[in-house]
């Protein structure tokens, strides 16, 4: 049976071992990388470009509130003003 300190020991060695191949393996995909960027005349803006995430486009009006002037668009939760009413009178023609 293994003891705390032995144990401990093999926890260092094997740390040791990690670090190690991360560090080679970290080497080798770097040198990857720039293997690639040269093929390919990279430019970091064609490596680093950040996602605009979804796209959304605005939806135009489709009910009018005839009082307020306020329109919605029919998508998300009904404004109050067109709540339980027939929507068909709002109806932007």
């Amino acid at each position: 049976m293994e003891t705390y300190e032995t144990l401990l020991e093999k926890q260092k060695e094997l740390e040791a071992k990690i670090e190690a191949a991360r560090k080679r393996e970290m080497a080798e995909a770097l040198a990857q990388v720039h293997e690639l960027v040269e093929k390919y005349q990279m430019q970091p803006d064609d490596i680093f470009t950040k996602s605009k995430g979804r796209v959304t486009r605005k939806v135009p009006p489709k009910y009018r509130d005839p009082v307020s002037g306020k329109t919605w668009s029919g998508r998300g939760k009904p404004p109050r003003w067109i709540e339980g009413q027939d929507r068909e009178r709002f109806l932007i023609r």
